[in-house]
């Protein structure tokens, strides 16, 4: 079955196991899941963001150093898809059927058993995979690289009351610090970047969707009025965005 994360598609073949962060968009299917069976576990670590410490729950026995290196495993390489031991397929096995046989509750016991083992057997399968580790993925940098893109492909983001401090909050960060990696990244100001990317949708939903009217765009992309989103249309593309629907259709 396909998997997409983050874009690129990967076939999986039984027997694969794959990582992903909350950060990462992540889909089984394209769109459909042919007949299978999946075993998966959503653990949250209280993080949302790439440079955010991990938090584990208290049930996880492995040492403090195996902890750590675990997190660092897991933090500074993003490889999303591994070939599974045959100890780690079992692991998750056996914890499908402790949630499948639960009576109430007496199956907890087991289940904190099983999967302190898969922990222990997905830190093993890291140490043995000479995956290379970039400490740079879990820089705040990232975080506000991350969630700018995020302003650039997500309409519903776009559409949202951004304000720079509500910025700051989403990447996890205080606003000074994360004014600063924005105009490192962009050499622009917070609030102007959004500009541009609503002003960026605006006009390609303009050229590709004829029927969605002007003022139906402009509040779409999140311009308060649609004189405003004229306006600073006008000063972006040198034209209305009616002259620039209907020069796009004189073109065609």
């Amino acid at each position: 079955m396909l998997l997409s994360v983050d874009g690129p598609d990967f076939t999986l073949q039984p027997g694969d196991l794959t990582v992903t962060r909350p950060w990462q968009q992540h889909r089984v299917g394209n769109p459909h899941v042919p007949a299978g069976r999946l075993y998966w576990l959503i653990l949250d670590v209280e993080v949302r963001r790439p440079h955010q410490s991990w938090k584990w729950p208290s049930w996880l026995v492995l040492s403090e150093t195996d902890l750590k290196e675990l997190t660092d495993m897991l933090r500074h390489n993003e490889q999303t898809v591994w070939r599974a031991s045959d100890e780690l397929r079992h692991t998750f096995q056996r914890i499908a059927r402790a949630v499948e046989t639960k009576s109430q509750g007496r199956n907890i016991s087991r289940l904190t058993l099983h999967l302190n083992e898969l922990f222990l057997r997905v830190l093993d399968m890291c140490r043995h995979s000479g995956a290379r580790l970039d400490t740079s993925l879990s820089s705040s940098y990232r975080s506000v690289e991350l969630f700018l893109a995020e302003l650039a492909s997500k309409l519903s983001y776009l559409a949202q009351e951004w304000t720079v401090p509500r910025m700051a909050e989403e990447c996890g960060l205080g606003v000074t610090q994360f004014v600063r990696h924005c105009k490192q990244f962009t050499n622009v100001t917070p609030l102007q970047y959004l500009n541009n990317c609503r002003l960026d949708a605006a006009r390609r939903i303009l050229l590709e969707q004829s029927g969605r009217s002007v003022t139906q765009v402009a509040l779409d992309c999140g311009f308060s009025t649609p004189q405003y989103f004229a306006t600073v249309f006008g000063h972006r593309f040198g034209c209305t965005p009616r002259e620039s629907r209907e020069n796009r259709s004189r073109k065609s």
